[in-house]
């Protein structure tokens, strides 16, 4: 497949194209700063603005999925949705925060007391994001949600999946390794299961 990765060379948008290249894939990774990818076989580099449309939907053209892996607080998904259709890309797949999952029926993980108070505006902007995607009418989107912590890690091929609640293991940790998280996101391109949804992966 042809995945365009927006944030190809941040800590997340790095996992997801490790994997996606292991897996076969022609991946164009758009960042700002080219000079912060490396070239290699499976990857065209291609520079420019997550919020930038004019620049962004051309490179866009032509791929089978958009993965978006920037941050919450910088882009604007309100310019990004518009971007993917004039490319005629028919899936958005966004990298979810845990902030919005739910901890109990009336609560999210960001308003809970004991949320760190540092990530507590990027998550915020983060269940903005996702209540955009649920309230847009045509594309094909989905947002996966890692754990509430999210290590670099190893990668084992061992998780588990949900959907709007916080996974939480047996020893009461709820967490996810980067390079795992890649795995269920690209089982999503392969295999689309969620379609207009949010899940979850964890441990």
């Amino acid at each position: 497949m042809k995945i365009a990765l927006i944030g190809a060379s941040g800590k997340v948008g790095s996992a997801l194209l490790d994997e996606a290249i292991r897996r076969g894939h022609q991946v164009t990774g758009i960042v700002r700063n080219p000079d912060k990818l490396t070239a290699r076989a499976g990857l065209t580099i291609a520079q420019a603005d997550a919020n930038d449309a004019t620049a962004l939907t051309p490179i866009m053209r032509g791929h089978d999925v958009v993965i978006c892996s920037g941050r919450f607080n910088t882009v604007d998904i309100d310019k990004l949705i518009p971007a993917v259709k004039m490319a005629g890309v028919a899936r958005l797949l966004m990298v979810g925060g845990a902030g919005s999952l739910k901890i109990a029926p009336n609560m999210d993980l960001v308003d809970s007391p004991d949320f760190p108070e540092a990530g507590r505006a990027n998550s915020r902007a983060g269940r903005a994001v996702l209540e955009c995607l649920r309230a847009e009418p045509s594309l094909d989107w989905t947002f996966l949600s890692p754990s509430r912590d999210f290590p670099d890690g190893e990668r084992t091929g061992v998780f588990r999946l949900g959907k709007n609640d916080l996974l939480v293991g047996p020893d009461g940790k709820s967490w996810i390794s980067k390079p795992d998280y890649a795995i269920a996101m690209l089982d999503e391109v392969e295999n689309p299961q969620h379609s207009r949804q949010r899940f979850t992966v964890g441990y």
